[in-house]
């Protein structure tokens, strides 16, 4: 079974930055579509970022040019470089792991840009 585990979450002031890391046990990772996700208090989870096995990427319009998502298949580990953080994007932010359909969920990472 797939284990993924996220991490890099805390409290950031707005304007800040923060990386978040999610490493997923898979000799396949190089397989896998990789995603961010975020939810916050009595929202819905949406899709953040999304990389693919050929890096192609995908982002929110929120997060359009001020996040970045990034893959290192030899770590097993996708990246979400998140600057300019507003106060709008607190959240959990939940890693996912997509291998044509079968996909894995992280326990998530908090987020909290507060002044």
């Amino acid at each position: 079974q797939v284990q993924i585990v996220e991490s890099g979450g805390g409290l950031v002031q707005p304007g800040g930055s923060l990386r978040l890391s999610c490493t997923v046990s898979s000799p396949y990772f190089n397989m896998f579509t990789l995603g961010w996700y975020r939810q916050a208090p009595g929202l819905q989870r949406d899709l953040v970022a999304q990389i693919s096995t050929r890096r192609t990427t995908t982002y929110a319009d929120s997060v359009q040019g001020r996040f970045t998502i990034s893959r290192d298949d030899a770590k097993r580990t996708v990246y979400l470089q998140m600057d300019s953080l507003k106060l709008e994007d607190t959240a959990v932010y939940y890693c996912k792991a997509d291998l044509r359909g079968s996909f894995a969920w992280g326990q998530g990472t908090q987020v909290n840009v507060s002044s």
